[in-house]
This record gives structure tokens, C-alpha cells and sequence, in this order.
């Protein structure tokens, strides 16, 4: 039996890198998958790669740092499947640099997109869940999350938050049956998602799918079963 079998599940930043990677292999395991992104035309890309090999998907295109369009993709969800069981906040950007050569506007667009659009997300769709009576939201976070070295400044913070915002959400969600838990990954070969197997194997990086293997792992836990971070770092990579 397909291990998400009849679940809805939302992927955000799934046009493309972990996310899409997260997004076909939850259609594969039986999940009706909702892609949301930015951009319309890979969205609807992702969909189709799902269509063809026998999943169900549609598309809302979400820019995660709007509010409304945040709020919207939760509404439309569950104006056609009635609920929303897995929420994935994968949407993110890099940048940042070294603190004193970093410009606010990169910062606040960092900080914008990793930390206040999956504070948007988790917001939106916590309520939904508390309504409903339960379901798993899991946030995207880093090695960066847990950590910081020299030049990760920015992007650090916004994670750390990221870090932040799962374990209080976590806590709040124990009365209401949500659990709520974050992947850290470490050097993927996201721009790889579409390549072979070997390809990927020889990038040296994280597979992106085993992130997608740890996201169905956590979605796939017992009832009276929670992780709340998982460290999925590259071999041989220093702590």
C-alpha cells in the first residue's frame, strides 16, 4: 500500500530542487499533491512530470512573502479536498554573504522569503489543522539552521528562526494532534533533481531525494510518534 494514500499535502518551492523532488515522490507514495511556487509555468511543469507518471497534482502559483496569496493557497486546498493533512514549507533563497558587506535589501529579502513566508505558511496553515483536528507540518531549515560559520550570516538567521518557529509551533501543536518538525539538510544537489541517479551521485551532494525520503518518513510516523529535527549532512562534511 502507498504510504500516502489519500493524503493532501501542500509542497511549497516545489517548481523545482528539493522541493519538486518532495512533490513527486509524495504523488508516487499515493498523496494529492498541491505545487505552489512562484512561477506559474514550472509549477504546472512539476504537475505534469506527476500526471504523466500516474499521480494527481494542481498548481497555485504562491509568492510565500504576500499574505493574502499565502492565505489563498490554503483556502483553494481545502475548498477542493475538503482538508490539508501535510503542509511542506520548503520555499527559500540563499544570499547574505559576510555581515558587513551584506545590504539590507538582501538581508530583508532573505529574511522576507526564509523566515517570514514560512512564518506565513505555518500560520495559515496550523489554523486549518487546529480546525480540522490534526495533521504534520514540516519546515525546510539548513545545517545553517543549527549552525553558522563565517559568510552565512544572513542566511543563518533567517534558518535559525526557521529553527525557532517549528519548535514553538511544535509545543502549541500537542493539544490539537498537529506535529510539526524541520529537515536540515546539508550540500544537496538540488539543480540536479531531473538528472540520473548517477548524475547526482556524481555531483558528491545530497541526493534531493533523500530529502524527499526523509520528508515521507516524517510524515509517515504513528500517531504517538514525533521528531523534531532531522541533520541530513554530506559525507565527510565537517561539524
Amino acid at each position: 500500500m502507498k504510504r500516502l494514500a489519500s493524503k493532501i499535502a501542500i509542497v511549497t518551492g516545489s517548481s523545482s530542487g528539493i522541493g519538486k523532488a518532495i512533490a513527486l515522490r509524495f504523488a508516487e507514495e499515493g498523496a494529492k499533491v498541491v505545487v505552489a511556487a512562484r512561477r506559474k509555468n514550472l509549477c504546472e511543469r512539476t504537475v505534469a512530470q506527476i500526471q504523466e507518471r500516474g499521480g494527481k497534482a494542481v498548481a497555485i502559483p504562491t509568492d510565500v512573502t504576500d499574505e493574502t496569496q499565502v492565505e489563498r493557497l490554503i483556502g483553494e486546498t481545502v475548498a477542493r479536498y475538503g482538508r490539508l493533512d501535510i503542509l511542506v514549507n520548503n520555499a527559500g533563497i540563499g544570499g547574505g554573504g559576510r555581515i558587513a558587506e551584506t545590504a539590507t535589501e538582501d538581508f530583508d529579502r532573505v529574511i522576507n522569503t526564509n523566515l517570514r513566508g514560512t512564518f506565513f505558511c505555518c500560520r495559515a496553515g496550523f489554523r486549518q489543522m487546529m480546525h480540522q483536528g490534526g495533521g504534520t507540518i514540516i519546515n525546510m531549515s539548513s545545517v545553517a539552521g543549527v549552525q553558522a560559520w563565517a559568510g552565512t550570516g544572513t542566511y543563518s538567521a533567517s534558518k535559525h528562526g526557521v529553527m525557532a518557529l517549528t519548535r514553538s509551533l511544535a509545543d502549541e501543536g500537542r493539544a490539537y494532534n498537529i506535529k510539526v518538525s524541520a529537515i536540515c539538510p546539508g550540500g544537496v544537489a538540488d539543480d540536479l533533481v531531473d538528472a540520473s541517479p548517477k548524475e547526482i551521485e556524481r555531483s558528491e551532494k545530497i541526493s534531493p531525494y533523500d530529502i524527499a525520503e526523509t520528508a515521507i518518513y516524517l510524515a509517515t510516523l504513528g500517531r504517538y510518534a514525533v521528531v523534531h529535527q532531522i541533520v541530513v549532512d554530506r559525507l565527510g562534511a565537517e561539524w
